[in-house]
C-alpha cells in the first residue's frame, strides 16, 4: 500500500487536505466520496515510499515504548467504538517508526481479506511475541479484544520499567570500568614511556614495580595495533557465538551466576515469567499453552528451558508446585504460594502476588546495588593506582642513589 495526498472539499464547501494509505488513487476517491469529501487533487508520496524502503534495509526495530503506546491507543479506539481496521490504518499514518508502519498496513490488509488480527500478528514475531499474539487471540475468541490491549499495555510498561531500572544501575560500574581501560591504556602508552626515558639514562638497578611497568608499556607501545585488532576480533567472535543457540544459553546462564548482578537478573526474570503467567492464565489461555507461550515471553534460554521441563511433568500429570521445585529456581516461600493456588484454584491471583514479591526484592537490590559495588570499584582503583605509584615515584625517592650508581 502506497501513501497518498489529496486536497477536496466538504459537503459545506469547506477545504480540506491529508494523507491516506491505499492501494491506488481510484481507491483513495472512492474513501473520500464515502467519508462525505469531494476530491480535488491526489498525489502518491513516492519520496516517503522510497525512504520506507531504504530505511528497511538497515532493519529498524520497535522498541517497547512505541509497541506500549499502540497497544493503549488501540485499547482507546476500540473502547471508542472505532473499526479495528480504521483504528490500525488511523495509527499507521501517526506512526514515525517505520518498520511498524509497515507491519500495521500490512495488518490492515490481511484484516481486509478475512483473517484474524491475531493470525496476522503472528507474521511478525519480532515486533509481536508469542505472548502478545497469545493475548490478542484470547481477546478475539472472548469479545474483549480492547481488554486485551489494555492488559498488554500494562503488562509492557510494567517490564520496561523494571528493565530500564536495572540498566540503570548498572551504568555507573559499566562506566567507571570503561573509565579505568582507558586510564590504563593512556598511561602506558604516553605517561610511562616519558618516565622510562628519564629512567634509562641513570643505569640504576629500578625497582621491580617500576620493571613491570615500564616492561608492560613497551609491550603495549610495540603491539598496539594487534592488541586492538584483537580485542575487536574477540567482541565480534563472542558477539557472533551468542547468537547461536549453544552460545545464547551458556551466556543466559552464565548472566544469572555473575556476582552481585546476577541474583537481580534472575529475580527480574521470575517475576516476569510469574507475572506473564498470571496474566495469560487469567485471560483464559489453557495451561499448557500457556506455559509454552511464558517459556518464550522470559527472553532467557536457560529458564525457558527450566519453564518447559514444568510444562512436560504438567503433561505427564504432576502437579505445578512439584515441577518448580525440582527446576531449584523459586525460593521455598514461592512454592509454597504456588502450592496454596493449587489448593484454592487461585493460581492466577498467587503468581501474581510472586511477581511482586520478585519486584520489591529486586527494587529493594536496584536501590542498593550502588553501595554493593562501589567498594569493589574503589579497592580495584586503590590497587591500580598504588601500583603506579610505587613503580614512577619509588626511583625518585632514590634518585641520589641512583645517580651515584652511574
Amino acid at each position: 500500500m502506497a501513501t497518498f495526498s489529496y486536497k477536496g472539499r466538504t459537503n459545506r464547501g469547506d477545504s480540506i487536505e491529508g494523507n491516506i494509505s491505499a492501494a491506488n488513487a481510484d481507491a483513495v476517491a472512492a474513501q473520500l466520496f464515502n467519508s462525505g469529501i469531494t476530491p480535488i487533487d491526489i498525489t502518491e508520496q513516492a519520496e516517503k515510499s522510497a525512504d520506507i524502503k531504504l530505511s528497511n534495509l538497515f532493519g529498524e526495530k520497535v522498541g517497547l515504548d512505541e509497541l506500549i503506546l499502540f497497544s493503549r491507543q488501540m485499547y482507546t479506539l476500540m473502547k471508542s467504538g472505532v473499526p479495528i481496521t480504521r483504528s490500525i490504518t488511523s495509527l499507521a499514518e501517526s506512526s514515525n517508526n517505520v518498520a511498524l508502519h509497515n507491519a500495521l498496513l500490512t495488518l490492515v490488509e490481511e484484516l481486509e481479506s478475512g483473517r484474524e488480527l491475531s493470525t496476522a500478528m503472528a507474521q511478525y514475531p519480532k515486533i509481536f511475541s508469542t505472548l502478545y499474539v497469545s493475548m490478542i487471540q484470547v481477546g478475539e475468541n472472548t469479545g474483549r479484544l480492547d481488554e486485551a490491549f489494555l492488559q498488554i499495555s500494562e503488562y509492557l510498561a510494567l517490564d520496561k520499567d523494571t528493565r530500564d531500572r536495572i540498566k540503570a544501575a548498572l551504568r555507573y560500574p559499566v562506566i567507571v570500568l570503561v573509565a579505568i581501560a582507558g586510564a590504563i591504556a593512556i598511561i602506558n602508552l604516553f605517561v610511562i614511556p616519558a618516565f622510562a626515558k628519564v629512567y634509562s639514562g641513570l643505569n640504576a638497578e629500578l625497582p621491580w614495580a617500576t620493571k613491570i611497568l615500564i616492561a608492560t608499556s613497551n609491550f603495549m607501545v610495540a603491539n598496539w595495533p594487534f592488541l586492538l585488532a584483537g580485542i575487536i576480533m574477540t567482541f565480534v567472535g563472542i558477539t557472533m557465538y551468542v547468537r547461536t543457540d549453544e552460545g545464547r544459553y551458556k551466556w543466559h546462564k552464565y548472566k544469572l551466576r555473575i556476582p552481585v548482578v546476577g541474583s537481580i537478573i534472575n529475580r527480574s526474570l521470575l517475576a516476569r515469567f510469574s507475572r506473564s503467567f498470571a496474566m495469560a492464565t487469567r485471560a483464559g489461555v489453557p495451561l499448557i499453552q500457556t506455559m509454552t507461550v511464558v517459556a518464550r515471553a522470559v527472553d532467557n534460554d536457560f529458564i525457558s528451558e527450566r519453564v518447559l521441563q514444568m510444562r512436560n511433568g504438567v503433561e505427564r500429570g504432576d502437579t505445578l508446585t512439584r515441577t518448580a521445585a525440582a527446576t531449584g529456581l523459586f525460593t521455598p516461600l514461592v512454592i509454597q504460594m504456588m502450592s496454596v493456588g493449587e489448593e484454592t484454584g487461585a493460581v492466577d491471583d498467587l503468581l501474581q502476588e510472586v511477581a511482586e514479591y520478585y519486584e520489591r526484592e529486586v527494587d529493594y537490590d536496584l536501590k542498593n546495588l550502588s553501595a554493593a559495588i562501589e567498594p569493589i570499584l574503589i579497592v580495584a582503583i586503590g590497587i591500580m593506582v598504588f601500583i603506579l605509584a610505587l613503580g614512577v615515584f619509588l626511583p625518585m625517592w632514590d634518585l641520589a642513589g641512583a645517580y651515584k650508581g652511574r
